[in-house]
C-alpha cells in the first residue's frame, strides 16, 4: 500500500548526525557496548588479520612452508604439500571462551584423508580443537591430542581445491560448535582443553587462509538451520547420501525465528502440489482453499495486489521464476510460505502482509525496481520470519507497522525476525519499525544504504551480528516525525559507516533459539546465499 514519505525530514535529521569513518581493514576493534536490557558487556574482537599488510606479524610457525601472498589481496599460504603437519599459531594461551572465523581455500592434497583446518584452544604444538575440511568428503569437528584424534561430529561435504570456505569454530565452556559456510556441521562437549591459542593447520595439504577474526562472543546454543552433527566419537567413512554443496552455494537454512513461535509455519505441507504454467492459473491457485504447494518457473505478468489464501507454499523453481508488475497480499490469513521468487517492477507493494495475518515465512527472494514497499508487514500481523532475501535497485525495502496512529491494533503484535537478508544498495527501511517488541534483526548484510534499522513508536528492536558497509545511519532511535522506539545494538561490524544509535527504552527478550554468526563473516555468507535461485 502507498505510504507518505518525507525525504526532506530525513535529510534534516541525518545532517545533524556525527559521522564516524570506520576502517575497511579487518583489524578493527569492535566497540564494547552495554546491553540495555541486562547490563551485560558486549563482545569485542580479540584478534584479526587479513594479511593485507604483506606480513604475518603475530603468528608463530611449526612445520610447513608459510608465506603471505599478495596477488591483489593478502592471503596466508602453506605451500608444502608433503608436510605431515603444518601449523601457524596466534593469540593468547589464556583465551577461554571465544569464536574464531576464517576463510580457507584448499589448493592441493597429497593422498587420501588429508585436510586443511581451523583450530581453537591449542595448548601446544599437537593439542587443539579443530574444524577440518577433509578431501575424503567430510567436514569434521575434532579433538586432537597428540596422535589421538576424536571426532565430535561432522557432515558429508564436497571439499574442492580452489574453493573458498568460511569456517567458524566456537568454544564456550565445554561446548564446541563448528560451521562451514554458515551451516552448522557439528556440536558437542569435550573438556580436554580449557584455554589456548588459535591455529591454522594443514596435513599433507596446501591451502590459503584469510580474514581471520577472533571474538570473545561465544554465541547462543546452536539450533535448527544447518546439517545435523554426528554423535559418533570416531571417524566414519563418507555415506552415499548427497553431499552438502561447496561454496559459493548458500548455507543449508531451515525456518527459525518468530514464525516458529506459538504454532508452526508449514505452508502447503500435507496438501497437493500444483505446477502452474500461466498467470491466470497462478492467481487462481494461490487464492484457492485448502493446503497446497504452488510451483512455477518462467515469468508471469501481474498487476496490483493479488490475494494469497491460508495454508499455501508459493515456490519458484530454479533461478528464473519471476513475478513482474504486481505483488502478493496476505490479509487475515495464516501459515503461508513464499520462497525463491524474483519480484520486479511492482506497481504497489511486492509482498504485503496485513490485517492480523500470522505465521508467515518469506525466504530467498530477489526484489528490485518496484514502486512502494518490497516486503511490508502491518495492521496487527504477527509471528513472521523474513530471511535470505536480496533487495537491490530499490528504495523502500521493509516497513513494519504502517502508521503512528495504529497502536491499538499493533501493540503486542508485529513480532518479526529479519535474518541473512542482503540490502544491496537499497535506500531505506531495513526495517523501519513501529510498535513491535521484540523485533529481531540479526546477521544481515547492509551495503550502501541511506539508513539501516529505525525503531519508532515504542517498538523494541534487537540489532545484532550484522555487517554494515557504507551505511550513512546504521541504526536510528526515532525517525522523521515518529516518536522514538528502543534499539539494543550489539556485536555488529561497521565499515565506512556512520555511528549507530541505541537506547530509547527497553527491548523484550527473544523467546526462541538461534545461531548468531560472527558479524565480520556475514558479508561473504550472505552474498553467497541470499536471493532467488539459491535454495
Amino acid at each position: 500500500m502507498r505510504h507518505a514519505y518525507s525525504p526532506g525530514a530525513h535529510r534534516a535529521r541525518r545532517a545533524g548526525l556525527v559521522t564516524a569513518a570506520a576502517t575497511a581493514a579487518l583489524a578493527v576493534v569492535m566497540t564494547m557496548l552495554l546491553n540495555l536490557t541486562g547490563g551485560v558487556a558486549m563482545a569485542a574482537t580479540l584478534f584479526s588479520d587479513n594479511f593485507n599488510s604483506g606480513s604475518a606479524t603475530g603468528w608463530s610457525k611449526s612445520g610447513g612452508d608459510w608465506s603471505v601472498v599478495t596477488d591483489g589481496t593478502g592471503t596466508f599460504q602453506q605451500g608444502k604439500v608433503d608436510s605431515e603437519l603444518a601449523r601457524q599459531f596466534a593469540g593468547s594461551t589464556s583465551w577461554t571462551n571465544y569464536t574464531v572465523t576464517a576463510r580457507v581455500k584448499p589448493t592441493g592434497f597429497s593422498g587420501s584423508g588429508r585436510y586443511a583446518a581451523l583450530g581453537a584452544r591449542s595448548t601446544g604444538s599437537s593439542t587443539r580443537y579443530q574444524l577440518a575440511l577433509l578431501n575424503s568428503g567430510r567436514a569434521e569437528l575434532q579433538v586432537v591430542n597428540g596422535s589421538s584424534v576424536t571426532v565430535i561430529g561432522g557432515v558429508n561435504l564436497t571439499v574442492s581445491t580452489g574453493t573458498w570456505y568460511t569456517l567458524q569454530l566456537t568454544a564456550s565452556g565445554s561446548t564446541l560448535t563448528g560451521w562451514v559456510n554458515g551451516a552448522q556441521v557439528a556440536s558437542g562437549t569435550n573438556t580436554a582443553f580449557g584455554a589456548g591459542r588459535i591455529v591454522l593447520v594443514t596435513s599433507y595439504a596446501t591451502a590459503r587462509f584469510d580474514d581471520v577474526v577472533v571474538s570473545d562472543a561465544a554465541g547462543p546454543a546452536p539450533t535448527t538451520g544447518g546439517p545435523q552433527p554426528s554423535a559418533s566419537a570416531s571417524p566414519r567413512p563418507p555415506s552415499p547420501s548427497p553431499s552438502v554443496p561447496s561454496s559459493p552455494q548458500p548455507p543449508v537454512t531451515g525456518l527459525v525465528g518468530w514464525a516458529t513461535v506459538s504454532g508452526t509455519t508449514t505452508g502447503g505441507a500435507g496438501g497437493s502440489t500444483v505446477n502452474v504454467t500461466s498467470a491466470s492459473q497462478f492467481l487462481s491457485e494461490i487464492n484457492s482453499s485448502g493446503a497446497k504447494t504452488i510451483t512455477f518457473s518462467g515469468s508471469f505478468s501481474l498487476s496490483g495486489m493479488n490475494r494469497v489464501a491460508s495454508n499455501k507454499t508459493i515456490l519458484g523453481v530454479g533461478s528464473n521464476a519471476t513475478l513482474v508488475g504486481g505483488g502478493l497480499t496476505l490479509s487475515n490469513v495464516s501459515n503461508v510460505i513464499i520462497r525463491n521468487i524474483n519480484f520486479r517492477d511492482w506497481d504497489d507493494d511486492a509482498i504485503n502482509v496485513e490485517t492480523s495475518s500470522h505465521h508467515v515465512w518469506i525466504d530467498h527472494n530477489s526484489l528490485t525496481n518496484g514502486y512502494d514497499g518490497a516486503i511490508d508487514i502491518k495492521r496487527g500481523s504477527d509471528y513472521i520470519t523474513v530471511s535470505w532475501n536480496r533487495i537491490y535497485g530499490h528504495d523502500k525495502s521493509m516497513l513494519l507497522g504502517h502508521s503512528d496512529d495504529n497502536g491499538s491494533q499493533d501493540i503486542g503484535h508485529l513480532r518479526v525476525t529479519y535474518h541473512h537478508n542482503w540490502f544491496d544498495g537499497s535506500g531505506t527501511r531495513h526495517p523501519r519499525v513501529r510498535f513491535g517488541n521484540p523485533v529481531h534483526v540479526y546477521n544481515n548484510y547492509y551495503n550502501g544504504n541511506e539508513y539501516g534499522v529505525a525503531s519508532t513508536c515504542g517498538a523494541g528492536v534487537l540489532v545484532e551480528g550484522n555487517y554494515f558497509e557504507n551505511v550513512d545511519e546504521p541504526t536510528a532511535v526515532g525517525y522523521a516525525d515518529s516518536p522514538v522506539g528502543a534499539i539494543v545494538q550489539r556485536n555488529n561490524y561497521f565499515v565506512g559507516s556512520g555511528s549507530p544509535a541505541s537506547g530509547g527504552g527497553s527491548v523484550n527478550s527473544i523467546p526462541y533459539s538461534y545461531t548468531l554468526q560472527t558479524a565480520s563473516s556475514i558479508k561473504s555468507i550472505v552474498t553467497g546465499g541470499a536471493g532467488a535461485g539459491r535454495i
